[in-house]
């Protein structure tokens, strides 16, 4: 039997401000630098499998892509890589580091909407300091009733997060732009999952579509979640 709706839950990154086009914007330039030793398909091909590897050891977010990028630079030049090209991967994930939040369109508003009918959670998955950053200079952060940083998405995630706060999945929502991390995980555990389609997805986060389940749902943008809510609960 369906509960009444009573938190909604967000992802941070290409969700609520973007994030994505930045880890395309170095990997284009990681390419460049890369260009006399690797073409660039089979550079982005090596580069995902490092970061697959590699996310068990070092998690999520900038940090471990910086790694994992000079992993796949020695890898290819056969330990090789002129010092200055690993200098200039450091200071692409350092700039990467400080870039200034941009919020995605209806965000605030959005956020602002719901947060006055239902309590409102942020998971979302990272270097625990930089989404912290990103929380902070977003301006979002005094809006949601619970931050929860963790390092996977899994049902048993999602299952956690509600039970702390008194919720039983049935009656707790997930938006993201992640098919994988926060539309199938959230409905494996039990819960409604909602698609915001991003455009730039990392091939890690995709997953088939579960366009059959009751319980998914996918909207334009964020401006069409307070009408989506309203419906569901």
């Amino acid at each position: 039997m369906d509960e009444n709706l009573t938190i909604v839950a967000f992802d941070a990154d290409d969700t609520l401000w973007h994030n994505e086009r930045f880890f395309q914007l170095t990997q284009a330039h990681f390419a460049v630098l890369l260009a006399d030793h690797a073409d660039r398909d089979h550079l982005m091909e090596r580069l995902l499998a490092a970061e697959k590897r590699n996310i068990r050891h070092y998690g999520y977010g900038i940090k471990g892509f910086v790694l994992s990028m000079i992993e796949t630079a020695i890898e290819v030049t056969e330990d090789r890589v002129p010092a200055r090209v690993i200098r200039e991967l450091i200071e692409a994930g350092q700039e990467m580091l400080s870039h200034p939040i941009e919020l995605l369109p209806h965000a605030r508003e959005t956020v602002e909407t719901i947060a006055g009918t239902h309590r409102i959670v942020l998971i979302t998955k990272g270097d625990l300091i930089d989404q912290e950053r990103k929380l902070a200079q977003s301006g979002l952060g005094e809006l949601f009733d619970a931050v929860e940083i963790v390092s996977e998405k899994t049902p048993e995630t999602y299952r956690e997060v509600f039970r702390r706060m008194g919720q039983s999945p049935a009656g707790a929502m997930m938006v993201g732009n992640s098919m994988r991390s926060d539309v199938v995980a959230p409905i494996q555990a039990g819960c409604w999952g909602v698609h915001v389609p991003h455009g730039l997805v990392w091939e890690i986060e995709q997953a088939v579509i579960p366009t059959s389940h009751p319980r998914f749902r996918e909207i334009r943008d964020l401006g069409d979640l307070p009408d989506l809510v309203r419906q569901i609960s």
